[in-house]
């Protein structure tokens, strides 16, 4: 990359880090897994995490009358389609910013740690869509909470990164952090499993599996790889000084170019998702 076209892409990132999220000196309490959501930046960059997750909602099938938790609501628009169904929903985030954009859509939402749930006994079905992976602190107790928060027989429907999830995005991430001595493990807030991980676990908190399947799937980007990287992997960041961010970006997003750009005009990024979806229901 010679010099100008170089400054051009700093300017790009600098301005993703003006205007996409929370200005980064600010110092808020965090949520475990590092992030904090802008629900603007999270419509312009991470829209596509509803729209390919709604087919999802085809293995729900959630009925007329049925009491159902979308846990890891984020800004609510499944959940909305959901409780267009007829269903009596609520929608649960760790994030504040997501909770206050779904009640805009009429949702009911609450803040609730997925690793806490406080439910018992009184959904028909729990759904969640690309949460899951983020509750990496204690997987185990967030079923758990599943299977208590469930009636007997009730089903639990979700998809979350599998093994291998964004493989390039991750090892990069890893090796631009150990170039600058950093062991990135302790800022990663990821848990990608395997369908026989998950399997276990599930089985192990009372479930019965119904149906399981990993597969990839390549999925193109709004933008740039940028800006994914600073709605999505904000931890990763949080290893660097602010003056250093914007260092770290640069390097990160050249790193992966060859890989998930796309050589059509226009250099589409592709990133490699590889997505774990399931049914399960809670052994009476």
């Amino acid at each position: 990359m010679n010099a100008e076209a170089q400054t051009v892409v700093v300017d790009q990132i600098a301005g993703l880090i003006q205007h996409d999220l929370v200005p980064q000196d600010q110092h808020h309490a965090r949520p475990a897994a590092g992030q904090l959501w802008d629900a603007a930046a999270y419509a312009r960059n991470g829209r596509f995490v509803a729209d390919l997750g709604a087919t999802l909602l085809d293995w729900l099938a959630p009925q007329a009358g049925e009491r159902i938790l979308d846990l890891g609501c984020g800004d609510g628009v499944l959940t909305r389609r959901i409780a267009e169904s007829g269903c009596d929903v609520i929608g649960a985030d760790a994030s504040a910013e997501l909770v206050a954009a779904a009640r805009e859509l009429s949702v009911d939402a609450r803040v609730v740690d997925g690793q806490a749930l406080p439910f018992a006994r009184e959904f028909d079905a729990v759904f969640s869509n690309a949460a899951l992976h983020w509750m990496k602190r204690d997987p185990d107790a967030v079923l758990a909470g599943v299977a208590r928060a469930l009636k007997p027989g009730g089903r639990f429907v979700a998809e979350l990164g599998g093994a291998g999830n964004v493989a390039a995005i991750r090892g990069a991430l890893h090796a631009a952090l150990a170039r600058r001595g950093i062991d990135a493990a302790a800022f990663d807030p990821w848990y990608f499993p395997s369908a026989a991980d998950y399997r276990a676990r599930l089985e192990a908190a009372g479930f019965k599996m119904l149906r399981i399947e990993m597969y990839p799937r390549p999925t193109p980007l709004p933008g740039d790889v940028a800006a994914w990287l600073r709605t999505f992997a904000q931890s990763f960041l949080q290893a660097l000084p602010l003056a250093q961010r914007d260092e770290l970006l640069l390097e990160v997003q050249e790193a992966l170019r060859p890989q998930l750009a796309s050589r059509i005009a226009g250099a589409v990024w592709v990133v490699d998702y590889v997505r774990l979806r399931f049914v399960a229901v809670l052994e009476p």
